[in-house]
């Protein structure tokens, strides 16, 4: 079952290892296929070096039950089910807990646009989501965890803004696909540890401008991008 779409989430996972974005087993990335209803997300707690793509987990997005494989999933499925509900464009979910992009999500605060690297792929801030109530901890964690992520995306298209920090946690990221996913969570802890370096420098600066910033995500996003080469 979905055998191609376990090959993709394996390759995912283990890009996550290879870019040096997951330490021991603190991260996993998903896909969803739309019409069957069903993702395909990384088993909690497997290591990475024994891990193989009969391992992926098959889920179900309705109810959350595995409809296949052998092992538990990831302990973060509910969250990643609860962003595929609520996000209806993406089609993949990367999970981390990389350092730069973990230190922000920690502070609770959210990544400012510095720069032209920022605005090729975030258009605008990444957003840090509100502290969870006691209640929400207690009680459907992992749940909880995407209702307060979708919480702050309220009004935002999640792929302009492919990123989120949970205030205390770590960072999600998404994308059209898993791969897609992948690159954003590179990108995303790349361009903290540019921010935090050059607050360092200048704790000052303010945010670059406006126009900047969309002249650099929209020459690389959208139909009128003209970054790169043209599809054939």
């Amino acid at each position: 079952m979905l055998q191609r779409l376990k090959e993709e989430v394996f390759e995912a996972n283990i890009s996550l290892v290879r870019s040096g974005l997951v330490a021991l087993t603190w991260g996993n990335a998903s896909a969803v296929d739309r019409p069957s209803g069903l993702m395909v997300i990384k088993p909690s707690g497997i290591p990475y070096d024994t891990m193989k793509p009969k391992d992926m987990v098959v889920v179900s997005l309705e109810t959350g039950k595995v409809v296949e494989g052998k092992l538990r999933p990831s302990s973060d499925a509910p969250t990643h089910r609860m962003l595929y509900a609520g996000f209806a464009e993406i089609g993949g979910i990367v999970h981390t807990h990389s350092p730069h992009a973990t230190a922000w999500a920690q502070a609770k605060k959210e990544l400012p646009p510095l720069g032209t690297t920022h605005a090729d792929h975030f258009h605008g801030a990444v957003p840090c989501t509100r502290m969870m109530t006691d209640d929400e901890i207690e009680g459907g964690y992992e749940e909880n965890t995407g209702r307060v992520i979708l919480e702050r995306f309220a009004g935002m298209d999640p792929l302009h803004v492919p990123a989120v920090f949970v205030a205390s946690h770590a960072p999600f990221t998404w994308g059209k696909n898993v791969g897609d996913a992948v690159k954003n969570a590179i990108t995303l802890e790349q361009v903290c540890g540019m921010a935090t370096e050059t607050l360092l420098l200048n704790p000052s600066l303010s945010s670059m401008t406006p126009a900047l910033v969309k002249k650099h995500f929209f020459r690389k996003h959208g139909k009128d991008a003209y970054y790169g080469q043209k599809k054939s």
